[in-house]
C-alpha cells in the first residue's frame, strides 16, 4: 500500500518571539520541517503534504527554493481550529486505499527507524500510534487502556486526577488508512475545553468501530520533543549534536569533548581520524584515515586526504587536500583551491582558486590567488599573488622547483620558470625564465643626519 505524509506546520510559535514560522528555526543549520521532511522522503512517500498557516509565503520559499523541495503539496489552514483540522484540510487529496502517516513539524528528531517499525506495526484493520513513556507527563495527552488495549487518549485539560497519573503519552505522530482517516476527521467535535478538533478524539473512533490500536515506541524522548520557545530550540540542537558525535566515535572517530563539536551536514571518516574541540562542519565533508583537525577549526563541503594535519582555527570551504599534508593554524582555504600530497600551509596563509603542488610550501603570510604552483616551490613569507586589476582577474603560474622570495609581490598574468628564483622584496610583473633570478626593487640610500617628523602641538 501507498504512503502519504502530512506535516503539520501551521503554527506561529508566539513564544519564540520571532517574526519566522516556527518550523523554520534551525536545527544545525537547517529548519526543523526540513528535518521532519527529509525523514518523510526515506520512507518513500509517494505523497509529502506540508500544511501551512502563518507566514505562508515564507515557509513556502524557505522549502522550494533553499531545500529544492518542489515536489512538496502545501496545503493551507487558515483558521488554527486544532490538530484534526490541520489534518483535515489535506484530506480532499487524501486517497482511501493508502496509508497516512501525520507528523508534526516542530518535531525533527524522530528517527526514520522508529518511523519504520510504526509502519510495521500497523494492522490491516486498524491504526498504528507512536506512544513514550515519560517520567514527566505533564502537558501531554495520556494513552487510555483497557486491559492493555488502547482506547483513546485524553488531552491534560479534559483529564480527570486518575488520568492524570497515566506516564503514557501520545506523541501525536499516528498512521492510519486514508478511508479510515477521512471518516474519523469528518465526525470530530469540538465540544472540549480548548473548543478544537482534536486529532487524538480519532483513537476513540477507531476503538468504538472495533478496529485495532498497534502502539511503537521511540528509542528515546528527545525523538518526540518539540520546541516552543528558544530554551527548547537549543536543547533540540544539543541532542541532535551529541546524536551526531556518538554517530562519529562508533564510525571510528576520537572526539576531544563531544559536548563541543557543531556538525550541520555530513561527515565521512576514515579510520584514526581525531577532531578536537569547538570545530564545525557543514556541508559534505570527507575525513580520510588518519585526518587530526585542530581546535576550533571549521570545515566546510571539503575532502581532506589521509594523515593530514589541520592546526587550530583554520578555515576550509570547497577545497580538496590531499595525503600527508599540513594547513594552519590560523590559514584560510577558500573555494576551488587544491593542496597535493606532501605540501604545507602555515599561519596566516590564504588561498583561493589556487593548486600547491606535490612538496610545496607557503609557510606564512601569504596570498595565492589564481595561481598554478608546481611541486617542491618555496613561498617566502608575506608574498603575494597580485591577481585583481580592479576589473580582471588574472593567472600566475610557478613551475616546479622555483623559489620565491620573502615579501614577493608577483603582478599577474606572470610566469615564473622551474627552478627560478625570485629576491626577497621584488615586485615581478614580467616573466621569469627557468633558472633566472629575478629582483626587482630599487636601490638602497641611506640618508646620514635625516630628521625624524616630530608630533605638532
Amino acid at each position: 500500500m501507498s504512503l502519504s505524509v502530512v506535516i503539520l506546520a501551521a503554527g506561529k510559535g508566539t513564544r519564540m518571539r520571532s517574526s519566522l514560522p516556527k518550523v523554520l528555526h534551525p536545527i544545525a543549520d537547517k529548519a526543523m520541517v526540513a528535518h521532519v521532511i527529509d525523514a518523510a522522503k526515506q520512507l518513500n512517500a509517494e505523497n509529502i503534504y506540508v500544511v501551512y498557516g502563518f507566514g505562508g509565503d515564507v515557509l513556502k520559499a524557505e522549502l522550494t527554493n533553499k531545500n529544492g523541495d518542489d515536489e512538496l503539496i502545501f496545503v493551507e489552514q487558515k483558521e488554527q481550529l486544532g490538530t484534526g483540522h490541520a489534518v483535515d484540510m489535506a484530506s480532499p487529496n487524501i486517497k482511501d486505499n493508502e496509508n497516512v502517516l501525520v507528523l508534526y513539524g516542530d518535531v525533527p528528531l524522530t528517527k526514520v527507524s522508529t518511523l519504520q517499525n510504526l509502519l510495521a506495526v500497523k494492522p490491516d484493520n486498524g491504526m498504528g500510534l507512536l506512544t513514550v513513556h515519560l517520567a514527566n507527563p505533564t502537558g501531554y495527552g495520556r494513552i487510555v487502556r483497557e486491559a492493555g488495549t488502547v482506547v483513546g487518549i485524553i488531552e491534560q485539560k479534559d483529564a480527570t486526577p486518575e488520568q492524570l497519573k497515566i506516564n503514557e503519552a501520545n506523541t501525536g505522530i499516528l498512521l492510519a488508512n486514508g478511508g479510515d482517516l477521512k471518516r474519523w476527521l469528518s465526525n470530530l467535535s469540538s465540544d472540549n475545553a480548548q473548543g478544537e478538533y482534536y486529532l487524538t478524539d480519532i483513537i476513540a473512533a477507531c476503538h468504538a468501530e472495533g478496529k485495532t490500536i498497534a502502539t511503537a515506541h521511540p528509542e528515546s524522548e528527545v525523538e518526540v520533543e518539540g520546541a516552543n520557545n528558544r530554551v527548547q530550540l537549543a536543547a533540540l540542537e544539543r541532542a541532535f549534536q551529541l546524536r551526531e558525535a556518538e554517530t562519529l566515535m562508533l564510525a571510528g572517530a576520537s572526539l576531544r569533548d563531544p559536548n563541543r563539536i557543531d556538525i550541520r551536514g555530513r561527515i565521512l571518516i576514515g579510520q584514526e581520524v581525531q577532531i578536537d574541540i569547538n570545530c564545525i562542519f557543514e556541508g559534505e565533508v570527507f575525513l580520510a584515515s588518519g585526518v587530526k583537525v585542530g581546535a576550533n577549526c571549521i570545515l566546510k563541503d571539503c575532502s581532506i586526504g589521509e594523515n593530514t594535519i589541520i592546526k587550530p582555527n583554520t578555515i576550509i570551504e570547497g577545497a580538496v587536500i590531499g595525503d600527508n599534508c599540513s594547513a594552519g593554524p590560523f590559514a584560510r582555504i577558500r573555494p576551488d583551491s587544491t593542496m597535493n600530497n606532501d605540501s604545507h600551509v602555515g599561519n596566516f596563509v590564504e588561498m583561493k582558486k589556487t593548486t600547491l603542488g606535490t612538496g610545496s610550501k607557503a609557510g606564512h603570510l601569504t596570498y595565492l590567488g589564481d595561481a598554478q604552483i608546481g611541486q617542491n616551490v618555496n613561498i617566502g613569507a608575506g608574498t603575494i599573488t597580485c591577481n585583481y586589476d580592479g576589473i580582471n582577474k588574472s593567472k600566475t603560474i610557478i613551475d616546479d622547483n622555483a623559489f620565491i622570495g620573502s615579501n614577493s609581490s608577483l603582478v599577474a598574468p606572470v610566469f615564473i620558470g622551474s627552478t627560478a628564483t625570485v629576491g626577497a622584496g621584488s615586485v615581478i610583473s614580467k616573466d621569469v625564465e627557468q633558472e633566472e633570478l629575478a629582483v626587482a626593487r630599487s636601490k638602497q640610500r641611506n640618508v646620514k643626519g635625516w630628521q625624524r617628523p616630530i608630533k605638532k602641538s
